[in-house]
């Protein structure tokens, strides 16, 4: 018993001598010139996060806000001998509402600081592709494919055609069922390599966004759905953040709907990139 108390006596020296001894390091290393100098710069380099916005069941996406990592640059500057502006390191901060988890809201927009646009195709047959593909080659954007499963399996080849874009399933033969959602989505990620994120609907859809959120997929409803005309369409209603969802165009048209978003200084991104929120 004795040698037990002995042990526990010196177990809480250790840690109190450990407790002070990380707080006398804490003491010096701050009233180091060169931690010092760092922090002075704390107002040029940080920026605030921006938290998503919540609105009914739909949400718009925020933006990760970054600080100074203290520890790191004054160990990197301390290396070096002095303080070293060119040594800063960087860390993320995330905001305190993301979409990260927030898979029971649709997602309508991305944050509007970034001038970024989403164009997302519906495939439902594949028709015109060649001309798609080339003239999105052409231009040097990529984009969102929201296909449907069984063209997928039917139109394997020419699908393969756009491995440089953004693939997700759309339904199954038009249908939304559990099962072959699943399935879908699973043979889409053996054939690209990657993980599936989304789900899509052009109206609010309870059912399939509570099926969509228990796959911890986001489901998407577009800003702007182009059935027809989409120059004067876009044309209309560009602004940040946008997701345009095209149905159905004329390669001509569409050219110059592209033409005309990166001449408002807009780039044309994925919906993962539009949503990205680092």
């Amino acid at each position: 018993m004795k040698n037990i108390t002995r042990f526990g006596v010196l177990f809480l020296f250790l840690l109190i001598s450990m407790f002070y001894t990380d707080k006398s390091i804490d003491i010096l290393k701050n009233s180091d010139p060169i931690m010092k100098q760092i922090k002075n710069t704390k107002e040029k380099y940080n920026i605030s996060p921006i938290d998503a916005v919540i609105r009914g069941d739909e949400i718009i996406s925020g933006n990760y806000g970054k600080e100074i990592d203290y520890d790191s640059s004054y160990n990197k500057m301390k290396r070096y001998g002095k303080y070293n502006e060119a040594l800063t390191v960087l860390k993320e901060t995330k905001p305190d509402t993301s979409i990260d988890n927030n898979y029971d809201k649709y997602l309508v927009k991305g944050n509007s600081n970034k001038r970024n646009v989403a164009l997302l195709f519906k495939l439902g047959n594949i028709e015109n592709i060649d001309e798609l593909v080339f003239l999105l080659e052409e231009k040097n954007i990529q984009s969102t494919f929201f296909i449907d499963g069984k063209l997928l399996e039917k139109e394997l080849t020419s699908i393969k055609k756009l491995s440089n874009h953004e693939i997700e399933i759309l339904s199954y033969d038009n249908s939304y069922d559990s099962t072959l959602m699943k399935t879908s989505i699973s043979y889409l990620e053996a054939i690209t390599n990657r993980v599936c994120n989304y789900c899509y609907t052009e109206n609010s859809n309870d059912k399939l966004l509570k099926q969509c959120a228990k796959l911890r997929l986001h489901t998407i409803k577009p800003t702007i759905v182009v059935k027809e005309d989409i120059y004067l369409t876009v044309k209309k209603k560009i602004e940040s953040g946008i997701v345009i969802s095209i149905d159905d165009y004329e390669i001509g048209d569409l050219s110059y709907a592209i033409d005309y978003i990166k001449s408002k200084g807009y780039n044309l991104v994925t919906v993962a990139d539009l949503f990205n929120e680092k």
